[in-house]
């Protein structure tokens, strides 16, 4: 199985944002991630770590032969880490067996970091539920390509070309900063790098709920889109767009729609007693024992991954008056439920637990 079938919602890009651990790292050539599932060493040739998704960008260091040097630099929750003296790092991966890294707080899924995986920590960005963290290691050179530094190099250009000019109103031999003034030489008309969170259909695209998933919808060519993450050979987008009032029916009181289960993870409490609406793959029937301790001891409940298109497990409890329903249902059918949030992370794998309220198979 591929490595994007594991990480359907990947996020594929690392957080270059103000808040990067120092000028040298920004200043590092960048490379994409080009194999899916590369995996992250510790050293060249040694221990692997971590895999990284496909179109992951990275900042290079050293090369050795058929290595390279590598910084990853993402965010993580706060509650999945933990101090260590180990090594010199300040963090390691405290969640079994794995914790995701992210682009950016509740970004773009950018690959998973095994429990134990050791860290240094950037900052907290002032967030109490996220810290930014970076980690320097290996990875092959026939897994990469080089990114095109298009800004920095033209800026490198207008800095080595222009001369330095005198400023009016400046005693003679205080010259200005070098590069054009207002209203001085010929306007920069290169055109604006494109920002690759909005894109829009190249032809008439079908849409999926999920990837691999059943469609949903067609979008006409030159539909306008922002990307939400990446998976693979799999894109998740969010429509602009607009449709007539009367074709929309809200969803029903007090039931909360686009919730996930990240979010119930980091904040259980928050949503205990809450009703949501997730749409989930359907895995298999189970019967709750004392390892399950979240659930009543011998309840029937429904094993499914979701919502989709994320792919954790999903514990729902199904009443004695539902439990009909259940002989209908097929692995792996793709089901809309409506359930009461019992616990926001199991005490020992951290799935949400939900009381099932209705059930609905999709097509």
């Amino acid at each position: 199985m591929q490595f994007s079938r594991a990480l359907r919602a990947l996020p594929v890009v690392f957080w270059l944002g103000p808040s990067a651990p120092d000028a040298s790292l920004a200043a590092q050539a960048r490379y994409r991630i080009t194999t899916d599932g590369a995996w992250f060493f510790q050293e060249a040739g040694g221990k692997r770590l971590a895999r990284l998704a496909r179109g992951a960008q990275v900042a290079g260091g050293d090369a050795q032969g058929d290595w390279l040097a590598v910084t990853l630099e993402g965010w993580i929750f706060a509650t999945s880490v933990g101090p260590t003296p180990r090594a010199g790092f300040d963090l390691a991966v405290t969640r079994a067996p794995e914790e995701n890294l992210r682009s950016a707080p509740a970004g773009a899924l950018v690959g998973k970091l095994p429990q134990g995986f050791l860290l240094t920590r950037v900052s907290d960005g002032g967030m109490d539920r996220w810290v930014h963290v970076t980690r320097t290691g290996w990875v092959q050179k026939g897994d990469v390509e080089a990114v095109a530094q298009v800004a920095s190099s033209r800026m490198a250009a207008d800095s080595d070309t222009t001369p330095a000019r005198l400023t009016p109103g400046r005693s003679p031999g205080v010259t200005a900063t070098p590069g054009r003034g207002p209203g001085v030489g010929q306007p920069d008309t290169s055109p604006a790098a494109p920002d690759p969170s909005h894109v829009e259909s190249a032809r008439r695209t079908v849409l999926y709920r999920a990837p691999e998933g059943a469609p949903t919808g067609t979008l006409a060519p030159s539909a306008p889109l922002r990307v939400l993450g990446r998976s693979g050979d799999w894109t998740r987008v969010e429509i602009d767009g607009w449709v007539r009032s009367g074709d929309l029916q809200a969803a029903p009181a007090g039931v909360l729609v686009g919730v996930s289960a990240a979010e119930l993870r980091a904040e259980p409490q928050r949503y205990v007693g809450q009703v949501l609406r997730w749409t989930l793959q359907f895995i298999a029937v189970q019967k709750a024992d004392e390892l399950r301790p979240d659930i009543p001891n011998g309840a029937m409940y429904l094993l499914a991954r979701g919502p989709l298109p994320e792919r954790g497990f999903v514990y729902v409890v199904v009443p004695e008056a539902k439990r009909a329903q259940l002989d209908a249902l097929t692995p792996l059918a793709t089901v809309q439920v409506t359930a009461r949030v019992r616990a926001g992370r199991t005490r020992f794998l951290g799935n949400p637990v939900l009381d099932l309220m209705s059930l609905e198979t999709l097509p």
